[in-house]
């Protein structure tokens, strides 16, 4: 993970896509539009689980069964699913990068967090 977070700050720092942290107003307006772009991407994402489930109804239609045709539609979104993956991390590892704080560690604590929560889903 640290490499892919360093790769990306070299990566964005090249293409001129860094986060602005020239002043307040200039970082404000930055984070803010980057979230919106981030969340734009989630939704793309969304729209790809769409057209897995759409892919699958219209499979089950045409007559195969409901595991099959899902295992189907899953392969056909799965290089575009990749893709949008993908772009949500390019903008989390510019949020990490922009607030210095090392991705794997605040992840494996997180995921420590929620192992010994009480009121863990069942």
């Amino acid at each position: 993970m640290k490499e892919l977070q360093a790769y990306t700050k070299d990566y964005q720092k090249e293409m001129g896509w860094e986060i602005n942290k020239e002043s307040y107003t200039k970082s404000r307006e930055s984070l803010l539009n980057n979230y919106l772009l981030l969340t734009t991407e989630v939704a793309e994402v969304a729209e790809e689980l769409r057209n897995a489930f759409n892919l699958t109804q219209m499979k089950v239609m045409e007559g195969l069964g409901e595991e099959e045709a899902f295992a189907a539609a899953k392969e056909s979104i799965k290089q575009d699913m990749g893709k949008e993956l993908a772009d949500c991390l390019a903008y989390l590892l510019k949020f990490y990068n922009y607030f210095d704080i090392d991705l794997e560690e605040s992840f494996y604590e997180k995921m420590q967090e929620v192992r010994c929560r009480k009121n863990k889903d069942l």
